[in-house]
């Protein structure tokens, strides 16, 4: 009997760890993975919810894989979209035959096996978000083995911004015990990971909910003494008024940590951060940002806006504008708010016209491109290392990326190398020699880079 199943993942890295675990459950099951969904059993899709635009992209798939769909086979949706529109996606779309909530991932094997019997899972309705222990499975990283894994040290969010969704899909947050996550890294390490990157929605708020409050500094010192194959640690996703000392320093004394930060500040109007239900003041995230540069030179900071929030006027969009120009982020992202049902941004008035949005976003973007080519000019003639991570399509340049880049969102780092033992996986020694805003060229060399 056919027992292969196709699984694919929608969203942040979060969720793709969501992904390789049920994938590594499944596997464990007995059952198989199938790269060709026309002859797979099972079609899985890991869903994200989290803005208008990604549950576009998870209907838009579920569409496409029930088209492909076979007599024999079943559709089932995983994840934050049958967390969030449960009733909508079975009334909708008939051919999906079982859902299953963020909290439920560690029932896709039962839930597989019950589709086989014959079970009607569509009355199933998904419970709230759950314990962790389904990560706890070792998993292979199915998409960068070789190079670098994503480790996912809490699930879910306490800190209720007014236009997020992710408490509701997600939950409170919820920590991993210190000693799961070191379990998990060892298992990473023996796979050959050579840069581990911590995720979680607030990596700086790691432990507290915890009775013995590990700290983020401390599971950070542990798993740099614990890991001596693994060469980088990157941390993910800080939130500015939870950064402590504590992290700065073992950050700026540790050289296995990457020096760098993903720091979303998301306004620069105290009055804006207020109505999106921010913790801090945009003073006291400039004071973070400060401490950060001062201890740690050479640190890459990289953030994220919006623009037209409600009640973002001119003089709040200039606050922001002005400040992206003063404070200088290595890299930056801008999005446009999106009102998201069941938010409390949704509902408030003085709603911004999404065209006036966009063309604030514009200008923000517009912006930082200048900047970023300026941070990226800083850095032609340093030598660091580039874990390359593949070849272009003629074959003749790999790209990569240093302590500098995260993978996905940052610029990437182009090098001529032609050494026989430089291969993907690699991490030599590259001097940057050409810089553009997005993207950084560099020449391997043989010399010793710390």
């Amino acid at each position: 009997m056919n027992q292969s199943f196709y699984l694919l993942s929608l969203g942040c890295p979060k969720n793709e760890v969501d992904s390789e675990c049920m994938s590594a459950l499944l596997k464990e099951a007995g059952f198989s993975f199938n790269s060709d969904p026309r002859s797979a059993r099972f079609l899985i899709i890991n869903t994200c919810a989290f803005i208008e635009p990604a549950v576009e992209e998870a209907i838009e798939a579920i569409l496409d894989l029930a088209e492909q769909k076979g007599g024999d086979s079943f559709l089932i949706v995983t994840g934050c979209l049958p967390q969030r529109y449960r009733d909508e996606i079975l009334f909708e779309f008939p051919e999906v035959d079982a859902i299953l909530g963020t909290g439920e991932y560690g029932a896709i094997v039962d839930t597989l096996k019950g589709l086989a019997r014959g079970d009607d899972l569509r009355l199933h309705y998904p419970g709230p978000p759950g314990d962790v222990s389904y990560l706890d499975i070792n998993r292979v990283p199915s998409a960068h083995a070789g190079t670098y894994a994503y480790l996912k040290i809490a699930e879910g969010c306490s800190n209720a911004c007014s236009y997020c969704t992710i408490p509701r899909l997600r939950g409170p947050q919820r920590s991993r015990q210190p000693r799961t996550i070191l379990n998990e890294a060892r298992h990473l390490a023996k796979q050959g990971v050579r840069e581990l990157i911590l995720v979680a929605q607030d990596t700086t708020r790691y432990g507290m909910d915890l009775k013995e409050r590990p700290t983020l500094a401390a599971l950070l010192k542990q798993l740099t003494k614990e890991l001596p194959d693994v060469e980088l640690i990157r941390c993910l996703y800080f939130y500015a008024d939870a950064v402590t000392d504590e992290l700065i320093e073992e950050m700026a004394s540790n050289p296995k940590l990457a020096p760098y930060v993903d720091l979303p500040i998301q306004h620069a109007s105290n009055s804006i951060l207020a109505r999106m239900r921010r913790r801090e003041t945009i003073e006291e995230i400039t004071q973070t940002i400060e401490k950060f540069r001062q201890r740690i030179p050479r640190i890459v900071i990289r953030s994220t806006v919006i623009t037209g929030f409600p009640g973002e006027g001119e003089e709040e969009f200039l606050q922001l504008l002005e400040y992206v120009r003063k404070i200088r982020f290595d890299r930056l992202g801008c999005f446009v708010f999106s009102p998201e049902d069941g938010t409390p941004a949704a509902r408030m008035q003085d709603q911004v016209s999404r065209a006036t949005a966009a063309s604030r976003a514009a200008i923000i973007m517009e912006t930082q491109k200048e900047i970023a080519l300026e941070a990226n000019k800083k850095r032609i003639g340093q030598v660091t290392r580039v874990l390359f991570e593949g070849v272009d399509a003629r074959g003749i340049l790999f790209h990569g990326r240093s302590f500098g880049e995260a993978p996905d969102i940052d610029p990437i780092i182009f090098v001529a190398a032609t050494s026989p033992d430089l291969v993907i996986g690699s991490r030599p020694a590259v001097r940057i020699v050409d810089a553009r805003p997005y993207e950084l060229v560099g020449v391997s060399l043989n010399e010793y880079c710390k």
